[in-house]
């Protein structure tokens, strides 16, 4: 059987329907083996390899199987490194396979920058954002690299790896039945009945607890579980910003995200809580503000994580950490009879019903508004994927999430131009129809994935976002820059095109909206099977609040409450 056979075969024997790549000399085996096995899986051309590698992200986020992405050696492997990143930094399994140079041509140890043509030793490059990465250099090793690559990315904290395999590797002939295997051991990291005791003293000895839910939720399979677990204790949650799919904005105990751009009164929820119980999230800078010392100052913290390593990050002293898997320890809480609270907490619960009341409303710029409203006509089925910048947070702050819908974002690492190839993704992943939102700094990072949707007539609302700038810098200009927008504005050397010509020219049918009243008409829009381009005009300045403030606690974000409420809403009982 022909090596690259072997690679085809062994995704399909994991339930892998869909990969994504780039044409390179160095993969044209592998490429030629995706095609004979068509009926089985398919290997989609994207157009840059940037693209294929969020491509695979967004499969990975929707199907919790390993995202796929492939692309030859030298500039197609480098143009997948920064998909390879935001992979790693938002726990998202990948397998990311690379052409490379004929072992005959490789440099191996001549004092030469470069043997090959197009040859470089990618495995290097990419060992600090991989789990895993290794070249084959011998045909026989093709199975157990296979089989560890792929345990590897799923396992614990699910990640990237990277399988660089020279040419003649992959065209070497080989006896499957004579490989050996990849064995592992299952580790258990837990004790579940010691861990559920911990929780459950603490939950018995608070009176304001509170759970910060994490993206770990809906990467590890458990957001049903996790609802279910919610109905159980009656405690109130607020979510990470990647996390805000694990609840629909509904739920009665769903009290928004925390952090930096989060929400006035989830922030203010965790600052008035005694007891902060963290599943799935690492707790970063971006939520708990950069001086850890006053976050939630009077509560005790319980950090629920997979990962030991996260929990070095300590936000205090005396932090419970507690090292499962929450796929195991939720269902486990669901059948221990103790864990049943009724209304044990529910003058916490009105307590922050009543900060939600009163502080919803506190911020509300124009293109939050449009977001909430375009969030009323998505249908329950659809998958949301966001770019960077300040359309992320808008759509984080105001989306009005449902039941059945996922969210989906570039977390850790932010990388702009992330949401339009990780849609295509997602729909490859779900069959869903999926709306894409986007800002015209980051649409152009990869606006050639458009001809992709088009190509495919792929059901994609790529809701573009236009404030003719780069806003989120902008707004950093202003206020730390004396207003100097340089690069970021039109005049100031930053320029976009006109995105309907452009989307057009693709063959994408375009909508220009212009105000509330005209969102209403894409109702039926978004329930059709088609692609569509929907440009809304914003205002050339626009702003994300609330926001952190320098120095301030996480409860008291920019523009600044009035100080009377501000002090007798922290102080209520």
């Amino acid at each position: 059987m022909k090596l690259s056979d072997y690679i085809v075969s062994f995704l399909v024997e994991k339930k892998i329907t869909d990969v994504f790549g780039y044409p390179g000399g160095m993969v044209t085996h592998l490429m030629d083996s995706f095609d004979k096995y068509n009926d089985e899986i398919s290997a989609h051309v994207a157009y840059h390899e940037q693209g294929a590698a969020f491509c695979a992200c967004g499969y990975a986020q929707i199907s919790n199987l390993p995202g796929v992405a492939y692309a030859t050696s030298g500039p197609g492997a480098t143009n997948l490194i920064t998909g390879i990143a935001n992979a790693y930094f938002d726990s998202i399994p990948c397998i990311f396979i690379t052409g490379q140079v004929n072992t005959y041509e490789s440099k191996g140890c001549l004092e030469v920058r470069q043997k090959g043509f197009q040859e470089m030793d990618v495995v290097s490059v990419v060992k600090s954002i991989t789990k895993y990465a290794v070249k084959v250099t011998r045909a026989d090793d093709i199975r157990y690299e296979l089989e560890k690559a792929f345990f590897i990315s799923m396992s614990n904290r699910p990640g990237p790896v990277l399988i660089d395999i020279p040419m003649n590797i992959q065209r070497a002939e080989i006896h499957p039945e004579a490989l050996v295997g990849y064995s592992h051991s299952d580790n258990c990291i837990c004790a579940l009945g010691s861990i559920k005791d911990v929780i459950f003293n603490a939950l018995v000895q608070a009176k304001r607890p509170i759970i910060i839910a994490g993206a770990g939720i809906s990467s590890s399979g458990s957001k049903k579980e996790f609802q279910e677990l919610i109905n159980q204790l009656h405690i109130p949650v607020v979510t990470s910003m990647i996390g805000i799919d694990c609840l629909p904005y509904e739920s009665s105990y769903n009290f928004g995200f925390i952090g930096a751009y989060g929400h006035r009164y989830a922030n203010f929820t965790i600052a008035k809580s005694d007891l902060i119980i963290s599943i799935g999230s690492r707790l970063d800078c971006r939520q708990t503000g950069s001086n850890r010392n006053i976050f939630a100052e009077g509560a005790k913290i319980i950090r629920i994580d997979i990962d030991a390593g996260e929990t070095t990050n300590g936000i205090k002293e005396d932090d419970i950490v507690l090292l499962c898997d929450i796929k195991e320890l939720i269902p486990a809480i669901l059948e221990d009879s103790r864990f049943q609270f009724a209304s044990r907490y529910e003058h916490w619960l009105n307590q922050c019903r009543e900060l939600k009341d009163k502080l919803i409303c506190i911020d509300n710029e124009p293109a939050n508004a449009i977001v909430r409203e375009i969030s009323k006509y998505v249908p329950d089925d659809v998958v949301i994927t966001t770019d960077v910048g300040q359309n992320q947070v808008w759509v984080a702050q105001d989306f009005e999430v449902k039941e059945n819908q996922r969210v989906l974002f570039s977390g850790g690492h932010g990388a702009m131009g992330y949401s339009l190839p990780a849609a295509i993704g997602a729909y490859y992943a779900s069959g869903r129809p999926v709306i894409c939102f986007n800002g015209d700094g980051g649409l152009q990072m990869n606006i050639q994935e458009l001809q992709f949707i088009a190509r495919e007539s792929i059901p994609i609302k790529i809701v573009l976002m236009n404030n003719h700038s780069l806003g989120m810098i902008r707004h950093f200009q202003e206020m730390y820059f004396d207003s100097n927008s340089v690069q970021t504005i039109a005049d100031k050397g930053y320029t976009v095109p006109d995105f309907n010509k452009v989307a057009e020219a693709y063959g994408i049918d375009t909508y220009t909206i212009h105000n509330m009243n005209e969102i209403r008409q894409l109702e039926e829009n978004f329930k059709s099977a088609s692609p569509a381009f929907i440009h809304i005009i914003c205002s050339d300045k626009t702003y994300v609040y609330p926001k952190l403030a320098m120095n301030k606690p996480i409860h008291d974000q920019e523009p600044l409450m009035d100080r009377v409420l501000f002090n007798k809403l922290i102080s209520a009982e």
